[in-house]
């Protein structure tokens, strides 16, 4: 099978730690595909393989049949890869909308000349960066109330809206999405689920997911990929996910599936 996005026995390690042990896995143009496993399991470090912030030892990762751990890590926004992360990570005393153009600033192709005069393609090019940000993705995520404000006076769950909005703003193929609602409370946690859905099935973008919530993963994912200490140990659509005895092994350990089983 052709893969959008191809990780083939990749080796990640630290030292004497084993990060990444032969993972071997493939992200099919369109779905959501998430990545789940314990605290330490090597999710977040698979990203970090996937947008070049680590480079693995030994294997290969692949967006349309390129190889992109031989790449410069600026490089791979340019190529369709955005991300979002664990803890959110924006320009805190800007407003929103500055935050979210930012993400767009990689598309903006034109010369120091045309630039410093800022007429022609410059300012159209620029005016449509302008027109998608502000009709399209700040319209999706619902923060029109919100553009104006500084982001450290908005609560949390805001600024995980922002960061998306400004991954958004990347005009990406693939968005690789770091645990997006952690410390949410529930009526967060379903708008951004419902806010993932929405880029995935109106914008037609590719998501890989990580995510501790599992009603959310379970309720919103095409197939699930499971990780335990750097070993991919199950892989399916999340009805099979959900009964894998490996799988509630690593959650809940050897002597709570025996429980389960009894109850």
């Amino acid at each position: 099978m052709d893969y959008q996005l191809s990780v083939n026995d990749v080796h990640l390690s630290f030292g004497g730690l084993q990060a990444l042990n032969g993972v071997s896995t493939g992200v099919n143009e369109g779905e959501i595909f998430s990545i789940i496993g314990p605290n330490g399991a090597g999710k977040t470090c698979l990203l970090n393989c996937i947008n070049r912030f680590y480079r693995p030892q030994k294997g290969s990762i692949k967006l349309e049949g390129r190889d992109l751990t031989r790449l410069s890590p600026h490089k791979i926004p340019g190529l369709g890869i955005a991300r979002t992360f664990q803890n959110v990570e924006l320009f805190s005393h800007m407003s929103v909308l500055d935050n979210i153009r930012l993400g767009a600033h990689i598309h903006l192709k034109s010369g120091f000349l045309t630039g410093g005069i800022y007429f022609g393609p410059c300012r159209n090019e620029e005016m449509n960066l302008r027109r998608h940000i502000e009709n399209e993705i700040i319209d999706l995520l619902e923060i029109e109330q919100i553009r104006k404000s500084i982001v450290y006076s908005l609560p949390y769950g805001l600024q995980k809206r922002v960061e998306l909005g400004r991954a958004l703003a990347m005009q990406p193929k693939i968005l690789l999405l770091d645990e997006p609602a952690t410390g949410m409370n529930l009526e967060e946690t379903e708008d951004m689920a419902r806010f993932i859905l929405d880029i995935n099935e109106e914008w037609g973008i590719t998501i890989v997911l990580i995510e501790h919530d599992m009603g959310v993963v379970m309720d919103i994912s095409d197939r699930v990929c499971v990780l335990d200490f750097g070993v991919k140990i199950a892989e399916g659509v999340p009805e099979e996910i959900r009964h894998n005895e490996q799988v509630i092994k690593a959650y809940l350990g050897e002597q709570d599936l025996t429980l389960s089983r009894l109850g």
